[in-house]
């Protein structure tokens, strides 16, 4: 479904494949450790808009509090981190324009991201 967003085509691949990076890294981030410890019946849904010059995906979880920009300030810088795990979100801060991850009035985070084409 994801892929019916890139109608017409974008014309720097290199932003659509940064885009299909952002979901699955924020996706992947929601199910490992938002989720981690909820019932597997637990909805995440997810939202992405395409306008005339941004695509924002929005994914919704029922996780606990986390402060996203004090987890980016404590992660190392990618080339400095040779894990294998804990690379996802420095990923999605660099590529996306704009990230953040705000309880909701219905008490639902909102993993928001948002990126210039």
């Amino acid at each position: 479904m994801f892929d019916q967003l890139n109608q017409p085509p974008i014309q720097d691949k290199k932003i659509w494949w940064q885009c299909q990076t952002l979901l699955l890294e924020g996706f992947t981030n929601i199910v490992e450790h938002a989720h981690k410890n909820l019932p597997i019946e637990t909805p995440i849904e997810i939202e992405a808009v395409r306008s005339p010059h941004t695509i924002e995906i929005r994914i919704w979880s029922f996780g606990q509090p986390f402060d996203l920009q004090k987890k980016l300030r404590e992660t190392q810088e990618l080339e400095e981190n040779n894990q294998a795990r804990g690379r996802g979100l420095k990923i999605m801060d660099k590529l996306a324009d704009h990230l953040s991850y705000d309880l909701m009035p219905n008490q639902r985070y909102c993993l928001f991201i948002q990126k210039f084409y």
